[in-house]
């Protein structure tokens, strides 16, 4: 008698439960079945360390470039990720300050994103060593985006598309701040530039004008002193150093806001070169509208300063280009500038 009791509440719970469903909002779990995805790594470059624990998918790629493009992510739905980083500058901002949610001016110019894959730093005193760290801060920064990423999981939380987008992609509609940088991070990785002039030449595919060549040679020379810095293939050392832009730092202190090393002080991230054409303004502060204006720094010799990086061995002397030379060598600095990259349909929004 008890079992046939027991049998027919069940009965009456299950009829109840149903019968009311179509009243509960439904979020579909998709089965996660993400397809690898495989990136396109230019010839030359070493193949990039990729976190065991954010593996690259197609699902998550298409994901993280819908959230790099959607402001959905800021404070009033204003302002993205790429409101700072537009691909026709290589992901930089043309703006030497970029400008935030509710009209907030940042400090530091917005670094282009390129080759990100291989970064072993990002900002520019490397305060964070994975792009998924990365990905944290600009949403929380009051200069940028200006929210909590409570109010920015329940926003997308909210959409059908996003559930099912991260459920394709990570296996749960209960997603959080760490999948959506997961997701984020996987499309920057895929920013990879390699097809610019110059590497069509390394790779003799074509050659480079005279003044080109004398440029390349003034780069790759003491006489440049460029390539300590900023070498084949990546352009940069992903390493920090004070370039002689100062003699005094009270205003950005650098890497030293890391590492309290008062012998770090000045010392910033050496951006890539690739596309540098594109890139203006110069500098972590943005100080220099041209290339010109920056040949003309490291031709002059830089300010002395006690944490002055030894690489700049013309303090107070100068490099001694001649005008001819100045002109080779920006001439060669714009065979960095890949096209194909700035204007690649994989990127858009």
């Amino acid at each position: 008698m008890l079992l046939k009791f027991n049998k027919l509440v069940i009965l009456f719970v299950t009829l109840v439960f149903f019968g009311c469903e179509k009243d509960i909002p439904i979020i579909q779990q998709f089965e996660a079945n993400p397809t690898p995805y495989q990136l396109e790594i230019p010839h030359g470059f070493p193949y990039p360390s990729i976190p065991s624990d954010n593996p690259m998918t197609e699902e998550g790629v298409e994901l993280g470039k819908k959230l790099f493009y959607d402001p959905i992510l800021s404070q009033n739905n204003t302002h993205s990720c790429a409101s700072c980083h537009f691909q026709s500058k290589s992901f930089s901002d043309p703006s030497q300050f970029s400008v935030g949610v509710n009209g907030a001016v940042g400090d530091k110019n917005a670094s282009t994103l390129v080759n990100l894959a291989w970064n072993t730093f990002n900002f520019w005193d490397g305060r964070v060593k994975s792009l998924e760290d990365q990905a944290l801060d600009p949403i929380t920064n009051v200069q940028e985006l200006h929210t909590s990423w409570r109010e920015v999981i329940l926003k997308l939380k909210d959409r059908q598309d996003y559930r099912e987008m991260f459920s394709k992609a990570f296996n749960t509609v209960d997603f959080d701040s760490l999948h959506v940088v997961k997701a984020i991070a996987q499309f920057e990785r895929t920013l990879i530039s390699g097809n610019s002039k110059y590497d069509k030449f390394v790779n003799d595919e074509l050659d480079l004008t005279t003044s080109e060549r004398r440029g390349l040679q003034i780069f790759n020379s003491e006489k440049g002193d460029c390539f300590h810095c900023h070498s084949y293939p990546l352009f940069t050392s992903n390493d920090f150093h004070n370039n002689g832009l100062d003699e005094d730092f009270s205003m950005h202190n650098g890497r030293m806001d890391v590492t309290n090393d008062p012998f770090d002080k000045g010392k910033f991230k050496s951006p890539s070169l690739r596309n540098v054409e594109l890139t203006a303004p110069y500098m972590h502060d943005g100080r220099f509208q041209t290339l010109e204006e920056v040949i003309e720094h490291y031709n002059f010799g830089g300010h002395q300063s006690t944490t002055i990086d030894p690489l700049m061995k013309k303090v107070g002397i100068g490099l001694g280009l001649t005008s001819e030379e100045k002109n080779d060598l920006i001439n060669f600095l714009k065979t960095l500038t890949d096209s194909t990259f700035i204007n690649n349909p994989k990127f858009k929004p």
